[in-house]
């Protein structure tokens, strides 16, 4: 299952404008086949988006989709910096229960 990170850091002043654009748009990513989680959070100066997809064929699909391309429009203008976005596989370790989404 595909964790994807997403870092978007915001103009001074632009972070509330880059949620909005994050709340107006999650609630379709949150419909897309194999989304099992599409969580938001933010920083001083920072939007941090954390995915987990039921697997790479779901994850191609959204980065295919309207949503992912609205988002990316809607946010283009307020960024600081370039989107920093990694897809990771999981490293189980420890207790199975609290080391992998």
């Amino acid at each position: 299952m595909p964790i994807v990170v997403a870092t978007i850091r915001t103009k001074p002043g632009e972070l509330e404008t880059a949620l909005g654009v994050f709340r107006s748009h999650a609630p379709a990513v949150h419909q897309e086949d194999g989304c099992l989680l599409y969580a938001v959070h933010a920083g001083e100066d920072r939007v941090v988006v954390v995915e987990n997809w039921a697997d790479q064929a779901a994850l191609d699909a959204h980065s295919r989709g309207a949503a992912l391309a609205e988002i990316a429009n809607g946010v283009s203008g307020l960024l600081a910096a370039p989107m920093d976005v990694a897809v990771l596989d999981a490293v189980p370790m420890g207790d199975p229960g609290k080391s992998t989404l």
